[in-house]
């Protein structure tokens, strides 16, 4: 289809803007709140049912747009697709919300026209108010020319986003599971005492031993120990920020615990920016190897990841890199359960914060060599399926990314942004 068929027209005679929905107040309704909404994500992540009083009204198809700083900088938009039929939920009044219009717009293209650069663009440069509340002027977006192609190939264009972003859920969701499977383990083997003795049966349940410590029963042969028995706990820096060339795009890992915000995954690469050799040497950021866990210590405390080659942290990381006979699986679940008692024990005026020290001393229960080693074998294969999903989402990601501008200018067109997102998905498998 050409693009001489694609027409200029303002935003608001495509789309519905905070469209009239009715709902009596004091009626029990689904409620989504902007923490309710993922940074670039599409799907809505929670929501409550509360009454409602005010806020903005949406129904299914329609897209909630964050018009807040810093939320829309930050990405919150959300597809909405959580309610039944001619169901009514509401949410924060800093939401603007979209609606397709009947025979003129696809909801879905809608939903990628606002998420595309260049209508969050217009959008950010149109707020206004007191800074750090500064909102986007509705009639600026409503005014706003965008390029719409006919309905039919709005839906196409839609449709292949939508397949890139179906299989991104996909892989969190199954991430979400493999996560859950390989703290159960921990769990059943670690809290429960029922790993596998050497006749392959449940300890506990089968009648295995348990003797006295100071943390309760344990298994006989085991041990109560400390974090810092499980491996190196070591803290990070940041190099001088007057000095430009302590700093670059492509040279050593340097995560913050704001990358771990962003990033949410199980591993983690490199953080927003890098480090040079000489910010390394002129400061307190240590290298650390690949299999090092990350745990957060302040602001907040508990973000945990898992390096994927070596990396450096800034001073808002005690990572714990695990002996040889530990393991990093091991010592990554150990942080996660821990996380709470670990909290527990930090201190500080402006916002709390775990030490070294104070990490290192945090007690648990240290099992047989033999049994982690059996443990961390078991739940590898986990790991590794956690780590190539994020791989395949990263790079859905980026074609993503790659091809929604330039679908919405109609720069390349739907049969060929279909076969990148074969190739892509052909990779992949």
């Amino acid at each position: 289809m050409s693009c001489s068929k694609w027409k200029e027209v303002k935003l608001i005679d495509a789309v519905e803007m905070n469209p009239r929905t009715i709902l009596k107040k004091g009626t029990l309704a689904k409620k989504v709140s902007m923490q309710d909404i993922a940074e670039f994500t599409r799907k809505i992540q929670s929501y409550e049912i509360t009454e409602f009083t005010s806020g903005s009204k949406f129904k299914n198809g329609d897209t909630l747009f964050a018009r807040i700083t810093p939320c829309l900088e930050n990405g919150k938009t959300a597809y909405v697709d959580i309610l039944e039929d001619d169901e009514v939920a509401f949410g924060s009044t800093e939401f603007i919300v979209f609606r397709a219009k009947e025979g003129i717009t696809d909801s879905k293209f809608v939903y990628y026209l606002t998420i595309s650069p260049e209508f969050r663009n217009i959008a950010i440069k149109s707020m206004t108010g007191s800074s750090g509340r500064q909102r986007v002027q509705n009639d600026v977006l409503a005014n706003t020319i965008i390029n719409l192609p006919p309905l039919q190939e709005q839906k196409r264009i839609a449709h292949l986003l939508s397949v890139i972003d179906d299989k991104i859920e996909l892989n969190n969701e199954m991430n979400k599971m493999l996560e859950e499977i390989a703290q159960a383990i921990f769990q059943r083997w670690f809290v429960d005492f029922e790993f596998p003795n050497e006749n392959g049966e449940p300890y506990k349940s089968s009648g295995g031993k348990l003797v006295e410590s100071e943390l309760g029963m344990i298994p006989e042969g085991w041990k109560v120990a400390t974090i810092g028995d499980l491996g190196s706990v070591v803290g990070g820096g940041t190099p001088s920020k007057k000095r430009e060339d302590y700093f670059t795009s492509n040279g050593i890992p340097w995560i913050t615990p704001k990358d771990l915000s962003n990033n949410k995954n199980r591993y983690i690469e490199r953080g927003s920016i890098d480090i040079t050799e000489e910010g390394l040497k002129n400061s307190s950021a240590k290298l650390l190897p690949k299999g090092t866990v990350l745990f957060s210590s302040r602001a907040p405390i508990g973000y945990l990841a898992i390096a994927k080659n070596d990396v450096t942290t800034n001073q808002g990381f005690k990572s714990v890199i695990p002996h040889k006979d530990i393991g990093t699986e091991f010592v990554f679940q150990v942080l996660k359960y821990n996380r709470e008692l670990i909290e527990s024990r930090a201190s500080g005026t402006t916002f709390k914060e775990i030490s070294g020290g104070e990490l290192k001393k945090i007690p648990i229960v240290l099992p047989k060599i033999e049994v982690i080693k059996r443990y961390n074998e078991a739940v590898k294969s986990l790991g590794d399926l956690i780590c190539n999903n994020e791989e395949e989402i990263k790079s859905l990601i980026s074609i993503r990314d790659s091809l929604l501008p330039k679908l919405m200018s109609g720069e390349i067109r739907v049969p060929d942004a279909e076969r990148e997102v074969e190739e892509c998905l052909q990779k992949s498998n």
